[in-house]
């Protein structure tokens, strides 16, 4: 069994971050990612407030820029699932796959996945017209008609992308007012391809079984108004959930599940650090996630030289 004094776990920002700075200290760091590095910075496609980017970056650009900085440094990479991650006098023992390793000092950078909005047919209909990544699946519905479920920025900028595309978009919202930051309100509220349906649920995702989805049942939780709304596609942006589901048991989380660290990363269990969006916090953002990952990294190293002192 390989023994690393640290390892990534997560190849996304916050991971990258923590694994570049740990490398250059000369700690023996191995990087846990089962997909492509990146996260969700792939699924981004203009980035426009990462600092010294001022006319915005694609998000695959900027994870290539990423990949690059690491690219002379020694790192050991593991391309598949944490299975399992289980605390042992020395650190923790983490089954990647088919593989075990040992860490002295664990970061957690796995970030956050989308939510579901759990209504009748999202299921049914997941990747056959209900998506959850607009660059991902947005050119299938060029020149249609689509459905954007969300208020918060994901779902306010995702419209916007889409509108770039497709032939109309109807962004629908459950309360009258959206969480989004102002300036993609400004832009989503005047759009001529846009229209705004506020104080509205989403009551089925329709379908047939060869064509996909065909439209959506609503309600106006205002005036309980029912409706029928024709659609190609759905794109659902409500939230995000953390990716978690292996680690220790004992490991200190919020309600919804997301890890708790004080202001160095660290968690309530020894050697055991969390960065990025699968951290307990209010800004989820690419310039955050790279912070707390150096904050991570810099703080396990002083973990480490602790306990070789």
């Amino acid at each position: 069994m390989k023994t690393y004094d640290a390892a990534v776990i997560g190849g996304g920002p916050a991971g990258l971050t923590a694994a570049l700075y740990l490398v250059r200290a000369g700690v023996r760091t191995v990087l846990v990612e089962k997909l492509s590095p990146g996260g969700q910075m792939l699924m981004t496609e203009d980035i426009e407030n990462y600092p010294g980017h001022p006319t915005a970056i694609k998000g695959y650009e900027l994870v290539d820029k990423f990949v690059e900085h690491l690219a002379p440094y020694e790192l050991d990479r593991l391309g598949d699932e944490v299975r399992e991650m289980t605390p042992v006098d020395d650190g923790y023992r983490i089954q990647v796959g088919d593989e075990a390793i040992q860490a002295r000092t664990v970061i957690l950078c796995t970030g956050a996945r989308y939510k579901r909005v759990g209504t009748p047919g999202e299921e049914l209909y997941t990747g056959r017209g209900v998506s959850y990544c607009a660059l991902c699946d947005g050119n299938f519905y060029k020149g249609k008609t689509v459905a954007v479920i969300g208020g918060g920025n994901s779902a306010l900028e995702e419209s916007l992308y889409l509108a770039r595309i497709v032939d109309k978009l109807y962004l629908i919202h459950r309360r009258e007012d959206f969480r989004g930051a102002k300036c993609y309100q400004d832009k989503c509220f005047v759009h001529p391809k846009m229209n705004i349906l506020r104080s509205t649920v989403v009551d089925e995702i329709q379908g047939d079984p060869f064509k996909g989805v065909t439209g959506l049942k609503l309600t106006n939780v205002k005036s309980g108004e029912k409706s029928d709304l024709p659609v190609d596609g759905v794109f659902v942006f409500v939230g995000f959930e953390p990716v978690a589901s292996f680690v220790p048991a004992t490991l200190e989380r919020d309600k919804a599940g997301f890890v708790i660290t004080d202001c160095e990363m660290r968690t309530n269990l020894p050697g055991f650090f969390a960065a990025g969006d699968v951290r307990s916090k209010n800004c989820r953002q690419v310039a955050t996630a790279v912070g707390d990952g150096a904050t991570a990294a810099t703080a396990a190293y002083a973990y480490l030289e602790h306990m070789h002192a």
